[in-house]
C-alpha cells in the first residue's frame, strides 16, 4: 500500500473539514493518506452530534474564532496552538477499526519521539472511559477532558486527541497534537458562568498537557511534521519509494 502525504498548511475550519471528507470519499483501495494542517483563523470544532447551544456563538464571532462541525464524533476543541493530523485508510469487511486507531497512535508516538527523546515516556491510555456517565458531567463538553482508550498521554495528561468516522470504503481519523496551552481558552466560549469557567479551566489544565509545557521550548512545526512522517513510515514499514509528498491542495 502507498502512503500519500499532504501538508495543507493553514485553512479555515470548513475547508479543513471539507478536505478531510473529500480525501475519505475519494480514497483508493491501495493508498492511504496522511495529512497535516493548521487553522486560520483559530477555530472551535464540535463533534458531529454535539449541540451548538453549548457554545457562546456571539462571543466566538466577536473574537474572530471560527466554528465548524467535525464529521467525526467527540466533543468541543479550540484549534489554535496545535498540529492537526488526519489519516484516510481504505477498509473492507475484515477491518478492525480499534486496531487501526491503536496503530495510528503508536505511529504518532514514534514520530513524537523522533522529534524529541524526552517524549520517550509517552504512554497510551489502556482503559476505555464510561462515556455514558461521563457525558452527564460538565466537563463532557470538552474533547480533552478525558482520554479514550489508546489515546496518547504524558505523565498521565492527555496530549493528543483523536476521533474516527467510518465510511463505505474508507476510515477517516483525525486529531489534535497540542503544541501550546491556548486550547484551555475553549471554556471562555462555553455557556457557563464565569465562576464555573474558572473552576473548569483549572480542572482541564490538570487533565491535559502540550509539547511546549513538556519540552520548555517553542515547537518547530516543520521539523515536527517531518518527525511524524518518519514515525508513520517506520511503524507501518513503508519503503521510501512509496512515500509521495505533496504540497497544499
Amino acid at each position: 500500500m502507498k502512503l500519500r502525504v499532504l501538508n495543507s498548511g493553514f485553512n479555515t475550519g470548513k475547508i479543513n473539514m471539507d478536505i478531510d471528507m473529500h480525501l475519505a470519499e475519494s480514497c483508493n483501495s491501495d493508498e492511504a493518506v496522511l495529512r497535516f494542517y493548521k487553522w486560520n483563523p483559530y477555530c472551535i470544532s464540535l463533534g458531529a452530534s454535539q449541540n451548538l447551544d453549548e457554545l457562546n456563538v456571539t462571543k466566538a464571532q466577536q473574537d474572530k474564532i471560527d466554528i465548524v462541525f467535525r464529521p467525526t464524533g467527540g466533543r468541543a476543541i479550540l484549534h489554535a496552538e496545535e498540529l492537526t493530523y488526519s489519516v484516510v485508510y481504505p477498509i473492507d469487511e475484515s477491518t478492525s477499526f480499534r486496531n487501526i486507531y491503536h496503530e495510528i497512535n503508536l505511529a504518532l508516538i514514534k514520530g513524537l519521539i523522533n522529534y524529541n527523546s524526552v517524549l520517550s515516556s509517552l504512554e497510551m491510555e489502556n482503559i476505555q472511559p464510561d462515556f455514558p456517565n461521563f457525558y452527564k458531567e460538565e466537563l463532557s463538553s470538552l474533547c480533552f477532558a478525558v482520554p479514550a482508550k489508546s489515546e496518547i498521554k504524558y505523565a498521565g495528561k492527555k496530549l493528543v486527541g483523536s476521533a474516527q468516522k467510518k465510511m463505505k470504503h474508507a476510515l477517516l481519523q483525525h486529531g489534535s497534537i497540542l503544541c501550546g496551552d491556548y486550547h484551555l481558552k475553549i471554556l471562555d466560549y462555553l455557556n457557563f458562568s464565569q465562576e464555573k469557567i474558572v473552576f473548569l479551566k483549572e480542572e482541564l489544565s490538570n487533565k491535559t498537557t502540550d509539547l511546549f509545557s513538556i519540552l520548555g521550548r517553542t515547537i518547530a512545526y516543520s521539523r515536527l511534521t517531518e518527525s511524524l512522517i518518519k514515525g508513520f513510515r517506520d511503524h507501518f514499514k513503508l519503503d521510501m519509494k512509496f512515500l509521495v509528498k505533496e504540497g497544499a491542495l
